[in-house]
């Protein structure tokens, strides 16, 4: 293999598309070894727990060695792609899916890489890291003394900025942040725990390596012979019926969702309400605003007015657009309204948000709706689109639903489900007639808000559907 230590050649590393993201898959690859880059070139799309992100390159040069497959997840601040500047002749692939990685000799030296957070093509980057080999079951890993390097790391994991003499001092063990919350989670004394990391950091797999189900000790033998035990069965491979069974990994915006739904249901005290509501007056200025030029090539459609009715609603019950400050035990009320819309995508489903909603006239809040629908199902939602969410808006109406009783998008105070709006019969001014009907479903965080203020955020709303011309005499 090629050294890629020539100072002609740079690497090119995952970056950090989101803030707070640790990794990314690598959808596709545009590029192979040989093709000419210029700076600002795509040359991969990728997809962290939020996005798909297209990758530019920052350099001129020549690829030199794609470092992983497409369908690889890799770690963010993990070299990914490298350039040879001078445009010197890429080394022949022996195959396709032999995408190599290059032994830790053959990286920069360590005194060479840069410490902490570095700047990044995209977003803000994080420390430099390699990826990690798990060990083979049952091998004994010798515990090994931290190196230079190491003891710094241990200033930085422990948050003390102190140098190499602080590690001495402290026999804390090397772990990352997230690590050590796991463990705490598990109830792992770290101390008791083989590292497995380069220069003795403990990994993820040696925690749940220390949960792990031990074989109980034998009994000890009264006779002076010794006696021969024999050896434990292999476990038996799981397996299961390829024909009646498929099994989809759960990575990417899936994942992300996942984790994020369950820790919004069992943080937040959820409140769910309804009211059903009659919304012909609301249709019929759909259609009224379809035929309106200043709406002319825009979306429009009973979720522009929906939208402006919870935007109404929250103006005049502005307690309610607010979030739960854990740490510092804070309810902090924004004064602006990033109105989030949840988007069903062939990736999952996401939530991207209209930023200061509250500003925008209807025509400009029916551009952003059709801007963020046609982004959403495009897949090139960024993570910036779908980050700092105030309220959430679901329109589960479009499936054919009623209503649901959805979950809070984690750090939103308050979401509101949109069922379908069918033709029932409604007594109207004091007869049965067929009018157009939904029934609307507001959840909110009781920490934040009580029965009062969510039943008035929800009356609101149905008012506004009911007698659209309040849009006028209430905004």
């Amino acid at each position: 293999m090629t050294t890629m230590t020539e100072a002609s050649v740079r690497e090119f590393k995952m970056p950090d598309v989101g803030e707070g993201l640790t990794e990314a898959e690598i959808l596709k690859w545009y590029v192979q070894p040989g093709d000419t880059v210029t700076d600002g070139q795509v040359v991969c799309e990728v997809e962290t727990a939020k996005a798909a992100v297209e990758l530019p390159i920052p350099y001129d040069g020549v690829v030199r060695e794609l470092r992983f497959p497409e369908g690889t997840t890799v770690d963010v601040g993990t070299a990914i792609i490298a350039v040879d500047l001078a445009g010197g002749a890429a080394p022949v692939a022996e195959a396709p899916a032999q995408v190599q990685v290059p032994a830790p000799a053959e990286t920069e030296p360590e005194e060479a890489k840069p410490q902490g957070r570095q700047p990044v093509l995209v977003g803000y980057g994080v420390a430099a890291s390699s990826t990690k080999r798990r060990p083979r079951k049952g091998a004994e890993v010798p515990r090994q003394e931290p190196s230079a390097s190491a003891q710094a790391l241990q200033s930085e994991l422990n948050g003390h900025g102190q140098g190499p003499a602080a590690v001495v001092a402290s026999p804390r063990p090397l772990a990352k942040p997230p690590v050590r919350k796991l463990a705490k989670d598990l109830g792992v004394d770290l101390t008791t725990v083989t590292p497995t990391g380069p220069d003795g950091i403990i990994t993820r797999e040696d925690v749940h390596a220390a949960v792990a189900p031990q074989a109980p000790a034998a009994e000890p033998v009264p006779q002076a012979a010794p006696v021969a035990v024999p050896a434990a069965a292999p476990a038996p491979v799981a397996a299961y019926d390829t024909a009646r069974e498929t099994r989809i990994p759960v990575k990417g915006v899936r994942k992300a969702t996942a984790a994020a739904m369950v820790g919004s249901a069992f943080t937040a005290p959820h409140v769910t309400e309804f009211v059903t509501v009659d919304v012909t007056r609301t249709m019929k200025l759909v259609e009224e605003l379809k035929e309106d030029k200043e709406f002319a090539g825009l979306r429009v459609n009973p979720l522009l007015l929906i939208s402006k009715a919870l935007l109404v609603a929250i103006k005049r019950n502005p307690d309610v657009n607010a979030s739960w400050d854990e740490a510092n035990q804070e309810i902090v009320q924004k004064h602006y309204v990033n109105l989030g819309i949840a988007a069903a995508t062939p990736r999952g489903l996401i939530v991207p948000n209209i930023k200061d909603a509250h500003a925008k006239t209807l025509p400009q809040l029916a551009e952003a709706l059709g801007e963020l629908v046609s982004t959403a199902r495009d897949g090139r939602t960024t993570p910036a689109a779908m980050q700092g969410g105030t309220v959430t808006i679901t329109n589960v109406g479009v499936f054919g639903v009623d209503t649901g009783t959805p979950i809070l998008n984690p750090g939103e105070s308050a979401i509101l489900a949109v069922g379908a709006i069918r033709l029932q019969p409604w007594v109207h001014k004091g007869k049965v007639k067929p009018r157009q009907v939904t029934t609307l479903a507001l959840s909110f965080d009781h920490r934040l808000v009580d029965g009062e203020l969510g039943s008035k955020v929800l009356a609101d709303v149905a008012a506004i559907l009911e007698q659209p011309k309040r849009l006028i005499t209430w905004a």
